[in-house]
């Protein structure tokens, strides 16, 4: 085999699971999303933006994404530098940092459910140290707000360390001689961050924001255990479309619309974190 052809043999295997696995499911859903029994429409768009509660479940999903995902970079960028300016226990803490990623988003949903249901941990606690007289239902929908910060911590705790280990990995690939050159030329250590760490850490900034941004409207389980059906959500809806109402139309426009969403913001973010021509980190 000549090396010409090499590279194409290569990522043969990937082509082929890409097709099998995603572009022709992909095609699948497109084709029913645009077509009925008589042919091309786009009935099943109108349907579901004209339901009542698209607007709800985008405004909810819009809003959890807003607020959780700059929580989590912010987070992950604190935690990522102070792991690396570590000398020992480095992996350590890095580890158990990461262990939210091994837990599935309704086993976290749950763990969270057992902290703020009636009698759950909180209500034990405020019970205990007498700020309540009997436990009290947090996540009702008497407490709207309390619901969503519910969610929100959730997603936070779990997720957080998903953009964790992308920045911990970047921050790795920067040559020390920055810093230290920084430093003997007098740099505080927020001017060493704001003027090295940031801008050579766009390429894993723009992958940890692309993919966390992605599965932020994607999210599901951790809303259906904790809030139920008091914050529906745009995939909460695609569920219901697909089964409880039994319209697969329905819901795959839908997911075309989450799709469209994801992407439009995929764009945002890479046009505003755009790596300049000729860098080499």
């Amino acid at each position: 085999m000549t090396p010409r052809y090499l590279p194409y043999v290569l990522i043969l295997p990937v082509t082929l699971f890409l097709g099998v696995f995603f572009l022709y499911p992909f095609a699948l859903v497109a084709k029913q999303a645009f077509t009925t029994g008589g042919g091309f429409t786009l009935d099943n768009f109108r349907e579901v933006v004209g339901y009542w509660k698209f607007p709800i479940s985008l405004k909810n999903t819009m809003l959890l994404a807003a607020i959780v995902v700059p929580v989590q970079l912010a987070l992950a960028l604190l935690m990522a530098t102070m792991v690396n300016r570590m000398q020992k226990g480095r992996d350590l803490v890095l580890y158990v940092w990461t262990i939210p990623l091994g837990i599935s988003d309704l086993a976290a949903g749950i763990i969270w459910l057992a902290i703020f249901e009636q009698s759950g941990f909180l209500n034990s606690m405020m019970t205990g140290l007498g700020l309540v007289d009997q436990p009290i239902t947090l996540l009702g929908y008497q407490n709207p707000w309390l619901v969503f910060a519910a969610i929100a911590l959730a997603e936070i705790w779990r997720a957080t360390a998903i953009m964790l280990v992308i920045l911990v990995a970047g921050i790795g690939l920067i040559p020390k001689e920055y810093y230290e050159a920084a430093e003997v030329f007098g740099a505080s250590p927020w001017k060493r961050f704001v003027k090295i760490t940031l801008p050579l850490l766009r390429p894993s900034l723009q992958t940890a924001l692309i993919l966390r941004v992605v599965l932020a409207f994607e999210v599901f389980a951790v809303v259906v255990a904790l809030g139920g059906t008091l914050f529906p959500v745009l995939m909460g809806q695609i569920y219901s479309y697909q089964f409880d109402l039994m319209n697969g139309g329905g819901a795959a426009a839908l997911a075309l619309i989450v799709l469209a969403i994801s992407v439009v913001f995929t764009l945002i973010i890479l046009r505003a974190l755009r790596v300049p021509k000729g860098a080499t980190i």
